[in-house]
């Protein structure tokens, strides 16, 4: 083993024994503690700016801009008891990360010459951060730096902690000088509002009363963790979060005996550490266990509305960050950092909620009134169905490509599955029968007399399944670990309010002339057949993985599009100018298909530059070390005993292997600077699609042919972290 591979597994034994710190159990009591909530709002504002406020945060009314400076003078004195000093409009440009500049609590008054705390009303509703370097997809040109943030009342202010103090965080939205959305959330929250206004048109048929609808989400959060002296001995991980570069070792997760396994003293440490944090901070972890692949866990909260839910996904991933960073340890959030094992998701858990409570996804809610249910079902499977090649296009990354279809990630074909019961019931009102679904009351006996009867869900999980319906929500697995999922949760939104709109806009007339439950049940059976019909195509129960799969969803219409350049079409395509109407301009969805290219082209850029200079600086030299001291040493051996009978030849096999295998990664490599520097000369959307395909292509014949060396070089000359220490030793 290199020397300083083997000072850097020493230190990581050091850190495993020595760095568990000593946490105090997570409670309700810290819970919101740094938060601006709802609590201390009603603690520090007059009843009528309470109330105000309450009501723009559940989109009711504006918020009345004559209690801005009420509310901001209470939230800066909330600020400053707990030791902040600045304050920062937080928010989502289309780079996928959050965004910030911090300003201080202060203010000069010219004509007294005196410095004085300030933080006005002004300056909380409405920042001003420079907007010329973020992505903007040709919506704005660089010198056109003005852009503005606008506070958000639907998520809640919050203290976050670094370096030495606190800073106030004000989660807003970002958007030009004309008007245009320049960041995730302005669509994001326009989409939750047209749910709202189709759901409560079909709750004014169903009979149900309700204030107001909302999407919910529940974010399964999948990660990697490993030992940060190994990571800051790779470029790869340092800079992309994904090792470019790795045989695989020679144990990896066959064994599954990872999954679920017992965590480790260190990670647990760790996983306490960041959800006392998230806590404090208003976000509702609740599970944790380890992954399948080793060094793999999960994280996931409460389901939350689903603004605020992304929110605080944004804000629970940096704080893994920071706990990681304290323990030695390293985060790596990128779909794939390791080759051969499985990628990590954002499985995202959506559902439809009323404001009083009512989960409308559950049939078993409203027992005896679930029609809205059936209705709700239907249509969110003929948008799926219209939309699917959109909603690949949502969760499409070079990142999330390299897990897409392999290694219990769902394939490239988007389908939804159901479960046999709603199968049974939507097959049924196709042939003229119609059931509203039942609760669900089967059980499990396992003829054990300690142990009671257990409940049998309506459905089995179906893990290969890309949007899978799971009992009261739907999961949308295909969601990228490292992704903003406002996006594809946008997209969900959108679809499931234009099919609902569709349908609604046939049932509505009849339903006005039924004159009891029993017709307006037959008429919504009638009204909802064509729509069942024509979104079969989109419903599958089977293993997503087979290749026969691949065949019947060819052969029903639906396309498997593995390649993400393909898919982001969609973006610009004349039905989704339709379908987002009320959410995206036709220039601000052209923007989002351009910027989702660039990162794309961006992403394969720098892994094919870290590759090149990987191998030139790193394998190369050490195989052509090993190729020499291996020819010296049979050089040597032949002299010794010349002419004596002594057979090498499978030592000089060994070494022709050895020099056949640097010549063809020395030709891989060459080549992939050729075709690289010939697709950097092209068009924008003719060099995303060279770089999807050759440049990628080539990327992994490349490593092929370097991890074949790696396998074969002499242990103590290899200067890289290999698989073996990345995975195990943390």
């Amino acid at each position: 083993m290199n020397n300083q591979r083997l000072e850097t597994v020493c230190r990581a034994g050091k850190a495993e024994k020595g760095s568990i710190k000593g946490v105090i159990p997570a409670s309700t009591e810290s819970f919101g503690k740094l938060v601006f909530n709802r609590k201390v709002m009603e603690r520090m504002l007059p009843k009528d700016v309470f109330k105000n406020i309450q009501l723009a945060i559940l989109g009711k009314e504006p918020l009345d801009l004559a209690h801005a400076d009420t509310i901001a003078l209470a939230m800066k004195e909330w600020a400053m008891e707990h030791g902040a000093s600045h304050y920062t409009h937080w928010f989502q440009p289309l780079t996928g990360a959050s965004a910030e500049k911090h300003d201080a609590f202060i203010n000069w008054l010219t004509l007294s010459d005196q410095l004085i705390d300030h933080f006005g009303g002004k300056e909380l509703i409405q920042g001003e951060p420079d907007a010329s370097s973020f992505p903007s997809g040709g919506l704005r040109s660089t010198y056109e730096a003005r852009g503005y943030t606008g506070w958000d009342p639907s998520s809640p202010p919050f203290l976050w902690k670094g370096g030495d103090g606190y800073t106030l965080c004000i989660p807003s939205v970002f958007f030009s000088w004309h008007g245009q959305a320049l960041d995730w959330k302005i669509p994001l929250l326009r989409s939750d509002q047209l749910v709202n206004l189709a759901v409560k048109r079909l709750l004014n048929i169903t009979g149900i009363k309700v204030d107001h609808v909302f999407s919910t989400l529940g974010l399964e959060q999948e990660y990697f963790v490993i030992e940060r002296s190994f990571r800051n001995l790779r470029p790869d991980l340092l800079i992309l979060g994904k090792t470019v570069i790795g045989a695989p070792p020679p144990k990896g997760q066959e064994m599954q005996d990872h999954y679920f396994g017992s965590v480790k003293d260190r990670i647990l440490s760790f996983m306490r550490d960041f959800e006392e944090r998230a806590l404090e901070l208003g976000i509702p972890v609740k599970t944790r266990h380890n992954e399948v692949a080793p060094a793999q866990h999960e994280v996931a909260p409460i389901y939350e509305r689903t603004t605020l839910a992304i929110d605080h996904n944004l804000i629970l991933m940096e704080l893994m960050r920071q706990a990681a960073h304290d323990g030695d340890l390293s985060l790596l959030l990128h779909e794939k950092p390791f080759a051969g094992l499985n990628g990590s998701g954002k499985h995202s858990n959506w559902s439809l909620q009323t404001s009083e409570g009512l989960n409308l996804l559950d049939p078993s809610e409203v027992e005896e009134n679930n029609l809205h249910f059936l209705i709700l079902l239907v249509a969110i499977l003929h948008g799926i169905h219209r939309h699917h090649k959109l909603l690949r296009a949502s969760i499409g990354s070079a990142s999330n490509d390299d897990r897409l279809g392999g290694h219990e990630a769902p394939p490239a074909i988007i389908s939804v599955y159901l479960g046999q019961e709603l199968e049974a019931l939507l097959d049924g009102i196709e042939k003229g029968d119609v059931e509203s679904p039942k609760k669900g009351a089967q059980t499990y006996d396992l003829g054990l007399n300690v142990i009671p009867p257990l409940k049998k869900d309506q459905t089995d999980r179906n893990r290969t399944s890309p949007f899978a319906f799971t009992g009261n929500k739907f999961e949308y697995r295909a969601v990228g670990s490292s992704q903003n999922p406002s996006l594809p949760m946008t997209v969900l939104n959108a679809v499931v309010a234009e099919s609902l709109g569709e349908i609604l806009d046939q049932l509505e007339p009849k339903a006005a002339k039924a004159k009891s439950s029993d017709e307006l049940i037959n008429v919504t059976k009638e009204t909802l057949k064509p729509f069942i019909k024509a979104s079969h195509p989109i419903r599958f129960s089977g293993d997503n993985y087979s290749q026969e799969w691949q065949q019947e969803a060819k052969n029903r219409g639906l396309e498997q599009i593995a390649n993400s350049v393909e898919a982001f079409s969609a973006l610009i395509d004349e039905s989704t100018f339709a379908l987002f109407e009320k959410i995206l301009t036709p220039d601000e969805l052209q923007s989002r298909y351009e910027v989702a290219l660039e990162h794309y082209i961006n992403q394969i850029d720098v892994e094919s530059k870290l590759l090149i200079e990987l191998f030139k600086t790193n394998a190369l030299p050490v195989a052509i070390r090993c190729q020499k001291e291996r020819a010296e040493s049979i050089l040597a051996y032949q002299k010794l005993y010349m002419g004596k009978g002594r057979d090498l030849t499978h030592q000089l096999d060994k070494l022709t292997q050895l020099s056949e295998l640097i010549e063809s990664a020395i030709l891989d490599i060459d080549f992939l600077e050729s075709v690289r520097n010939q697709a950097l000369n092209l068009p924008l959307h003719e060099r995303a699609m060279q770089f999807s395909t050759r440049v990628r292509t080539q990327c992994l014949k490349s490593r092929h042919s370097i991890d074949q060396l790696e396998a074969l070089v002499d242990d103590a000359l290899w200067t890289l972290p290999k698989y073996r220490e990345l995975l195990w030793l943390v």
